[in-house]
């Protein structure tokens, strides 16, 4: 039954989460838990209930979940549910006028002040007969009728006969089987629901090409799949490369994005196509397909997967530009015009054009990408995807994930907000976001608090530190500790985080004042670097990083973004949140300031984490293995790059402080 507000006395209004009004799904990942709400009331004094029913993939109704009041009075009712399985599941509110609430409410008050004491009583009793109709004998109906029983029962006192319709095992049976008048339900909303690596891992950016060797400095397949148990060993779950396609020689660039290339210079892995093929090729230098299976295959083995760049645009020399001339745009001289994102150029570069065929665009893009999927891709990170239109993307990844559901899009688009969260509604299954850029307190509080709302109904963050393409002023100038401090609110504050190789060795140098490009930026020229150097000297905080990623893995509450709530640091140096999923609980408190040690005192909002106002708990810091007694002000002392990562610990240190 539908909601027709014609005739159906419950008014169900505003459910959410809903995405552009139904018309797109929700999203969810298998086992992650959200809320459902809406505004629900009655008729004068009224009492009502209402769940939430969930329908999975097969049309089959899951358990329907009660739901509660949020706060009393405001008619606003919410309920956590928990989708299980991969599909396109569907999700409504139910909600019901609920007489033995109703009369449970008025006999309290009425039997004991003597009010119609046998009236009541026998109402009562009638109501409990007509519930128990409801209550299969499994689920308690001898209790409800024995409570009906009781109520008629004139040679017991009124209390006790009262008394026997409010046991516990009434109780129960009620609340899983209600007698439930004028039931309404709101209309069906779309829920999709994808695997987990949708909403968490850990990605770790590399070019194979700087993995080479003495002999052979240009790297290859093989040998990047050394740099594979390393990664690993981080504790990074998906290894992201760059494109892998032939690269073009028009206009190639030259070592910090000079407009000349000499002999030798490698060119910009983003000026795909040449003579030796386009999209579905790789690089000769790097190897053979059959090279690049196997580095898929290492990377399993070591429990990675791998995602591919994949940007949709083309060298002049790529073979697109002759055999579909209708992919780009011709100026009235006939030439192309090179991409552009001003200040910065890209002459090597022709974006594509889609009036002319983006059914043709379409078919070549999703066969491209099967084909990746064929050699052992399942994650893609999109380059640029708000430069081409919204619907291009809707319709391609639709049909991807129509046959493959598990494949995933990141959406690389640095634009604006509206713009990323269309991407997200339409498909993308993750975003890269701000983060880079918020940096001050009240910039990540913010953010997170937009980012951990309503749009995690669509959208789920991916918070990269660095890319090659940005070198934030904050790592230019804050040194190891800069590092260090946005390495710990990455990983703690989204479920997804990533890095691009080279910030474990805190790569700070740019290419000039002011700018976010590095200096001898990798994107033009090889980088080879010396992990075994750094790691015997000290100059990397790979073991931060390990910790962090092995952190995230032990504690289920820092897989989601839900769950993400702010608490109060007397100083705006230091920030402090915490995550809770059922008795996981993790407290972060982190020192922004990279270059002093700060002092706060941090009032935690106990009942977020469970806890009773007053009551204190013993927390261990993941980062040290240190515990300490805390209560509901505490203070903090912090040196530069210094964090807490808190969980509930099982002993506590009495009046220890953390310095």
């Amino acid at each position: 039954m539908d909601v027709n507000p014609d005739t159906d006395r419950i008014p169900i209004v505003d459910v959410r989460p809903v995405v552009e009004c139904g018309r797109r799904p929700a999203k969810a990942v298998s086992g992650e838990t959200f809320r459902v709400t809406a505004t629900v009331f009655g008729e004068g004094h009224d009492t009502v209930a209402a769940n939430v029913v969930l329908r999975d993939p097969s049309g089959r109704l899951g358990p329907w979940t009660p739901m509660r009041e949020l706060a009393p009075g405001t008619d606003r009712w919410g309920a956590l549910v928990t989708p299980d399985e991969m599909g396109h599941w569907t999700y409504l509110v139910e909600a019901w006028s609920d007489p033995v609430a109703a009369w449970r409410r008025s006999a309290g008050i009425k039997v004991p002040a003597g009010i119609d004491v046998e009236l009541v009583l026998e109402e009562g009793a009638a109501l409990y007969e007509r519930a128990a109709a409801g209550v299969p004998e499994a689920a308690g109906r001898d209790a409800v009728l024995a409570a009906a029983k009781a109520l008629s029962d004139k040679c017991r006192p009124p209390a006790a006969r009262l008394a026997a319709a409010l046991t516990p095992d009434v109780d129960a049976a009620l609340a899983e089987h209600p007698l439930r008048e004028r039931l309404t339900r709101s209309l069906p909303l779309p829920l999709l629901v994808e695997r987990k690596r949708a909403l968490y891992g850990a990605w770790y950016e590399f070019f194979p090409r700087s993995e080479g060797t003495v002999e052979r400095p240009h790297g290859t397949f093989r040998t990047a799949a050394e740099r594979l148990p390393a990664i690993a060993e981080m504790g990074f779950d998906v290894v992201y490369l760059p494109p892998i396609h032939p690269i073009g020689t028009t206009f190639r660039k030259g070592p910090n994005n000079s407009l000349s290339a000499n002999a030798g210079d490698v060119g910009v892995p983003w000026a795909i196509g040449s003579s030796q093929g386009g999209h579905d090729a790789v690089h000769p230098d790097l190897g053979t397909i059959d090279d690049f299976d196997a580095f898929v295959r290492r990377a399993g083995r070591e429990g990675l997967e791998v995602a591919l760049d994949f940007a949709l645009q083309c060298s002049p020399d790529h073979p697109w530009v002759d055999k579909h001339p209708e992919w780009f745009h011709h100026r009235p001289d006939g030439t192309i015009a090179y991409a552009e994102n001003p200040p910065k150029k890209y002459q090597d570069i022709y974006p594509i054009a889609f009036d002319e065929d983006m059914p043709g665009l379409i078919g070549e893009t999703v066969r491209l990408l099967r084909f990746w999927m064929d050699h052992g891709v399942r994650i893609f990170r999109v380059d640029n995807p708000h430069t081409k239109p919204v619907v291009f993307w809707e319709q391609v990844i639709a049909e991807v994930n129509r046959t493959d559901p598990d494949v995933i899009f990141l959406a690389e688009a640095f634009t604006r907000p509206a713009i990323m969260q269309r991407l997200a509604a339409v498909g993308f299954q993750q975003s890269y976001t701000y983060f880079t850029w918020r940096n001050t307190k009240e910039e990540l509080t913010d953010y997170l608090t937009e980012l951990s709302g309503e749009t995690t109904a669509f959208m789920r963050p991916n918070f990269f530190v660095n890319t090659p393409d940005i070198l934030h002023g904050y790592l230019q100038h804050g040194g190891r500790p800069a590092f260090e401090v946005r390495a710990v609110l990455a990983a703690t504050l989204s479920p997804s985080w990533g890095m691009y190789a080279g910030y474990e060795l805190c790569e700070n140098t740019p290419v000039q004042q002011g700018s976010e490009e590095y200096l001898d930026s990798e994107k033009y020229q090889l980088r080879p670097r010396d992990w075994e150097s750094a790691e015997r000297e000290g100059r990397t905080i790979a073991p931060l990083i390990t910790r962090l990623n092995r952190i995230r893995r032990r504690h289920k509450s820092l897989h989601e973004i839900r769950n993400l709530r702010f608490h109060s640091a007397d100083n705006d140096a230091l920030i402090a949140y915490s995550k809770r999923t059922g008795d996981d609980t993790v407290v972060v408190v982190a020192n922004l300031d990279p270059h002093h040690t700060q002092e706060a005192t941090v009032s935690l909002d106990t009942p977020q984490l469970g806890l009773d106002w007053h009551e204190s708990v013993s927390l261990r810091d993941e980062l040290t293995g240190e515990t300490y007694n805390w209560g509901r002000a505490n203070y903090v002392r912090l040196e530069p790059g210094g964090a807490h990562v808190l969980t509930f610990g099982p002993s506590p240190r009495i009046g220890g402080s953390p310095t």
